[in-house]
């Protein structure tokens, strides 16, 4: 089937209304929490003014100080008229005056919602596995079910695809894909590892011999020894937009060779840079640049830190391997970014200020593979896919209380005792945080029991505290030079805003809706898990109170108004920083009412 007949045929059934309808409702209650709207009652629903208009919807108040809108009530009333509201573009127009937005953001932020809007009528016109079916699938495989970041608006706008790109690369496309490999000569490009793993050794476990000799063949038969050059593998988009254009001249050099592709398929995960090896699951995963705008930033790799990757992963691996904690209890899992490659691009280099995604254009990330570190019968899953909902409403956590046989307030504990420990203990003993969003936090379970947590992606969300801790005294200058560090606060947010806003309001929906169990004793159990892993480490008394995640009220820490009204689409020197406004109630410290199971 073609493209355009593709395309056409996922317009069709109402499917179009129907994706619009759940995108109004969620620009309106991400909106809302944000604080870009302000709601207010309206009979036995909610109201807002947009601008000339008001847009009447049901709503549920959730804590967290939020409106959860209901796709399909929406109405918009103007002077007009009043009709159902299934348009995002329309909601955008009413909004982003009043909002002083410039009228490029405007234009550019239509164009990722109408991007948005029609992926997901790709999605909703693909068949789809039930959540059931899920559950047991490898994990790399899930990744191609989901639906996009719940709390970003224009979640799949992926600037710089077009319809073709989003057909052959969107990873809702679950289309296996084979990489095309380049060899950079050493001293044009700059390798790092492991210790222990060489070039050479990197090569001969990530490629089949008959591969890696036509490979090496390739560049005798142009006089080079084979060992005198890199070799990484390069996006397809990416090659054809950004490397033969702008790595022309090292390309006509024979400095940059084209090698050909490799056998192994890889599926894309959610990052779309990011693809797993589903020909040789314990083959390392690899992590590509790929020069288009999706979410908040551009999707390349930064010279500096890819080539710290393989340091941060040496760090942070060693103080799991030291711990009994993490080590043996937890038996936490962190994937690591064990090899890199970079090849700056020298004319951008030079050019102080160029934007930052000029400086992010050619590299490799190998990531450690999932699959050789679970156990036998365990099973793994993205935390994102928790919130997934199969076409006949199903969600997929649902599908795993079932599967375990815990009950729903026994499921969430294990759940809870599975990620929160681990990442705890590195807040608290080592003043360490990761990004434990939906995407990079793994949840391995067995039976649809939870079990223990896998983590993945450092050196970009990785970041340490700013306060003279004895524990990141011996950190040395590479590292501090790429890893951030942050006030106490600041750090906190990476649970509160990551996990707990970013992931577990969403989860506190479904497991009310589906499940019955109440929102207040969800966030209750987050309390008591909190509070168990505390009680446990009494000497550290002094790092509770100073990473104080009971706090009654955070900084509101809100994605879209970062597009919407502060960095817009102009190019930056800088990747842009999550925006804040104002605080929000903490809803550990409201669950302290909550009546205790």
């Amino acid at each position: 089937m073609d493209s355009v007949t593709t395309a056409l045929e996922a317009l069709g059934e109402g499917r179009w209304q129907a994706a619009g309808e759940r995108l109004v409702a969620k620009m309106l209650s991400e909106f809302l929490y944000e604080q870009l709207l302000v709601a207010g009652p309206a009979g036995a629903g909610w109201r807002a003014a947009a601008g000339a208009a008001v847009y009447e919807f049901a709503a549920r108040p959730r804590l967290y100080e939020r409106l959860r809108v209901e796709p399909g009530s929406v109405r918009r009333h103007h002077a007009g008229g009043s009709a159902p509201a299934a348009d995002p573009l329309r909601l955008l127009l009413d909004l982003a005056p009043g909002l002083g937005m410039e009228p490029a953001t405007t234009a550019h932020l239509a164009r990722e919602l109408r991007a948005t809007q029609l992926a997901d009528c790709h999605i909703a016109a693909a068949p789809r596995r039930r959540a059931a079916e899920l559950v047991a699938l490898p994990w790399a495989e899930i990744e191609g079910e989901m639906d996009g970041h719940p709390w970003l608006v224009p979640n799949k706008g992926r600037i710089g695809f077009g319809h073709d790109d989003h057909l052959r690369f969107a990873p809702e496309r679950r289309r296996p894909l084979p990489l095309r490999w380049l060899a950079v000569r050493d001293g044009r490009g700059e390798y790092r590892a492991v210790e222990g793993l060489d070039h050479l050794r990197l090569r001969a476990e990530q490629l089949d011999p008959a591969t890696a000799a036509g490979f090496s063949a390739v560049l005798r038969a142009r006089g080079e020894d084979p060992d005198g050059f890199l070799w990484f593998p390069v996006h397809a988009w990416q090659w054809d937009h950004v490397v033969l254009p702008l790595f022309a001249a090292d390309l006509a050099a024979g400095d940059l060779v084209v090698l050909g592709e490799a056998g192994d398929l890889h599926l894309p995960q959610q990052s779309i840079r990011t693809l797993s090896n589903v020909s040789a699951p314990r083959r390392h995963s690899v992590k590509l640049p790929l020069s288009i705008l999706n979410t908040l930033v551009y999707r390349g790799l930064p010279t500096e830190r890819t080539l710290a990757a393989p340091a941060v992963t040496a760090f942070l691996q060693g103080i799991a391997a030291a711990d009994p904690f993490l080590r043996d209890r937890c038996r936490l899992v962190l994937l690591g970014e064990v090899a890199a490659v970079a090849v700056p691009h020298p004319a951008y280099e030079e050019l102080e200020g160029a934007p930052y995604q000029f400086r992010e254009l050619l590299g490799c990330i190998w990531r450690e593979s999932l699959e050789g570190r679970l156990d036998p019968g365990e099973r793994a899953m993205t935390m994102a896919a928790l919130l997934h909902v199969d076409a006949e409403g199903t969600p997929v956590v649902a599908a795993l209380v079932e599967r375990s046989g815990l009950g729903p307030a026994g499921w969430l504990d294990a759940l809870l005792g599975a990620v929160l420990p681990p990442l705890l203990h590195f807040l608290y003993r080592y003043g360490v945080v990761f990004s434990p969003h939906g995407e990079n936090a793994i949840l391995v379970h067995r039976d649809g029991v939870p079990t223990r947590l896998a983590i993945k992606d450092f050196v970009d969300d990785v970041n340490l505290s700013d306060q003279p801790l004895p524990e990141l005294a011996g950190i040395g200058p590479e590292l501090r030079s790429v890893l951030l560090a942050e006030p106490p606060e600041w750090l906190c947010q990476f649970l509160w805003a990551a996990l707990f806003v970013g992931h577990l309001r969403y989860l506190s929906d479904l497991m009310e809706d589906h499940l019955g169990l109440g929102e207040r004793d969800f966030w209750a159990a987050v309390r008591r898990a909190v509070l168990d892993h505390q009680a446990g480490f009494p000497e550290l008394a002094e790092r509770f109170a100073l990473f104080d995640l009971l706090a009654p009220r955070f900084a509101r820490i809100c994605l879209n108004r970062n597009r919407l009204l502060l960095d817009g689409y102009t190019d930056r020197p800088e990747r842009p920083h999550a925006a804040t406004c104002g605080t929000v109630a903490n809803a550990l410290a409201e669950a302290a009412e909550a009546v205790v199971r």
